[in-house]
């Protein structure tokens, strides 16, 4: 059965578990690895952002720097003045929950204060000191994310000789980050991270089995929207991998995922209210 967290943020809380959410994902960056995730102008977000609300968002993550593979990395400034407007004209129109996904500090900072709610950092602290001090600092809720090497190398290491033994020291290490700058445990949310540096098959042994994680006691975040692998199974480009999309939602929503990462919400939102009702039979035996 899946456990329930209230996840407090700066001025209300996540409540998780009684079904699963969607986190949309909504990037003002021009080299995103799927071009429909691309907002070009914070009215372009807008747009994109009351989209996805109807169409049953929870969370919108709004991302200033592509991290996938062979990525160009983005200046502190250049990100900020991606992130911040597009913040600031989602809250205009919306109360709801805001992540900003970036690990660096000084973007988390001028985000939260134009509005954003959680820290979604793919490096899960560990690239810089100062990010759980910032997120404790405005009282703002994280998501950690483990992860092997940087997006430019994450398709270049050779397999992990234990992937759940590695997520779980990496993400036990992101929790003692968290705790020695007074961030609350439960103000985190842990991601394995599908995708980065894992193999074809750790990203389906992951996903298949999520309840490994429940022991670090944190409400999980899946999200393998279109991702590479799912190309791989099905010899798919990222334009046609939808439907893959939805087989790997399903499967981490009955291993116990509190939130799935989306870029398509209204097609994921039918398949999360699927896979939740099929949970419900099966705990109920």
């Amino acid at each position: 059965m899946r456990k329930l967290y209230s996840v407090p943020t700066r001025n209300r809380a996540l409540q998780l578990g009684q079904r699963t959410w969607i986190m949309g994902i909504i990037n003002v960056t021009p080299d995103s690895f799927y071009p429909g995730s691309r907002a070009i102008s914070p009215g372009a977000a807008q747009k994109m952002a009351r989209r996805m609300i109807a169409e049953g968002a929870d969370i919108l993550d709004i991302g200033g720097e592509s991290t996938r593979p062979g990525c160009v990395p983005v200046g502190e400034d250049e990100e900020i003045e991606r992130v911040t407007p597009t913040i600031e004209a989602i809250r205009k129109i919306s109360n709801i929950f805001i992540s900003v996904d970036t690990y660096k500090p000084a973007v988390a900072q001028v985000a939260l204060q134009a509005g954003a709610d959680i820290v979604n950092d793919i490096s899960g602290f560990h690239w810089d000191e100062q990010m759980a001090a910032t997120v404790a600092r405005f009282e703002a809720a994280a998501v950690v994310m483990h992860l092997r090497g940087t997006p430019n190398t994450v398709h270049t290491l050779p397999p992990s000789e234990d992937i759940f033994a590695d997520a779980e020291s990496r993400l036990r290490a992101s929790l003692e980050k968290a705790s020695n700058a007074g961030l609350p445990r439960d103000k985190i949310i842990i991601d394995p991270g599908i995708g980065f540096g894992k193999s074809l098959t750790d990203n389906l042994r992951i996903l298949r089995n999520l309840h490994f994680f429940g022991k670090l006691d944190c409400p999980i975040l899946v999200g393998p929207s279109r991702k590479s692998f799912i190309g791989k199974i099905l010899k798919e480009d990222v334009q046609e991998r939808l439907w893959g999309t939805a087989a790997a939602v399903t499967c981490a929503v009955l291993a116990g995922a509190h939130i799935v990462r989306a870029h398509d919400v209204a097609a994921i939102k039918c398949v999360v209210k699927m896979a939740d009702a099929l949970a419900v039979m099966e705990e109920d035996g």
